[in-house]
């Protein structure tokens, strides 16, 4: 390897090391996942004239292109300037400097998204618009932030397994005018989600105290008598993470809140962030901040200045349980058997 190559440097610029010696991995930046079919042509140039042709979409929905030579990534950096100016400025009004340096920062990474309810009938919010909105406050910056957001309890985006999961949750009005009595709303709530219906003398009651937002009701209803309200809710997850030492799913931290309240959080994210490492930052899940910090002190941060509505829910303790993989037995190797092919 070319001592000359500064592969922290690089990696910052969203340049990933490959195992070929001299070749490198950029990561276009799609926010939300979600972007217009025309900067496929900016992707299949890069791939085409600077990689080996060919590009991965990555786990965190971006645009992966291998095979780039160092020798390259100026020419590369220089023409995905465009890219950058009309999707992080223009489109999700980002306060950077576009120069010829690419992207100057990978610590905050691309915000996941499921198609939202642009598309899928059984989301409660738009997912690419709120992805769009939230880049201008995670990004740049050199504090790490996994962030996901599902548009329903379903969960598509993996909200569960990332430093930040935003879920869009509602609180279905039930019409009892309307209802027919015919029960749908109960089978599906039982057989999708957490069994709060019941029918009663052909209308529904309901035990709110069980009910996860998820919004089945809604369409599976042939009357219209479940229907969304107009204000939008969210339940936020935090802590969750994979990775070889203890990988762990996240926890409820707040439940049933506005729009107002999910923005006030993430900006606070930076904040928290700093906190903890004393303006320094490094390569850290948030759930290991969290851990060091402690719960509490993350709770006092992280809702500094922001205004919870009156439905607000928050997690008062958070516990996590976790897995150490280790063994003191001494365990004996395994002994291997030969197949023994079948007979004729």
């Amino acid at each position: 390897m070319n001592k000359d190559i500064n592969i922290n440097q690089l990696r910052t610029n969203c340049f990933r090391q490959s195992k070929i010696p001299g070749e490198f991995m950029l990561q276009m930046r799609v926010p939300g996942g979600t972007v217009d079919a025309k900067y496929l042509s900016f992707v299949q140039s890069i791939a085409e004239k600077w990689g080996n042709g060919s590009f991965h979409i990555g786990t965190r929905q971006t645009f992966d292109i291998t095979g780039i030579k160092y020798e390259s990534i100026a020419d590369v950096n220089n023409y995905i300037a465009k890219y950058m100016k009309e999707v992080e400025v223009y489109l999700c009004d980002v306060d950077m400097e576009i120069n010829n340096h690419g992207y100057p920062t990978i610590g905050s990474r691309n915000i996941m998204g499921c198609i939202g309810n642009r598309h899928c009938i059984k989301a409660n919010i738009d997912t690419t618009s709120l992805a769009r909105r939230l880049e201008k406050e995670i990004f740049p910056s050199h504090y790490h932030i996994k962030l996901s957001i599902a548009g329903c309890p379903n969960d598509c985006a993996k909200a569960h397994f990332q430093d930040f999961g935003i879920i869009g949750v509602t609180r279905p009005i039930y019409l009892k005018e309307r209802c027919i009595g015919c029960g749908r709303c109960v089978k599906v709530c039982t057989k999708a989600a957490t069994r709060v219906l019941k029918l009663v003398d052909h209308k529904i009651q309901k035990d709110a105290c069980c009910c996860v937002g998820c919004g089945e009701c809604v369409t599976a209803c042939p009357a219209s008598a479940w229907v969304r309200p107009n204000k939008k809710f969210y339940r936020i997850m935090i802590g969750g993470r994979t990775g070889k030492q203890t990988p762990r799913m996240g926890k409820m931290f707040l439940n049933w809140v506005t729009e107002d309240v999910v923005f006030g959080v993430i900006k606070n994210w930076q904040k928290f962030s700093d906190y903890v490492m004393g303006g320094k930052p490094e390569y850290l899940h948030g759930g290991h901040l969290i851990d060091r910090a402690g719960y509490d002190a993350f709770k006092k941060v992280i809702l500094d200045g922001v205004k919870l509505n009156p439905e607000a829910l928050v997690a008062q303790r958070i516990l996590w349980s976790e897995t150490e993989y280790r063994s003191n037995f001494n365990l004996k190797p395994l002994s291997m058997h030969p197949v023994v092919p079948p007979r004729d």
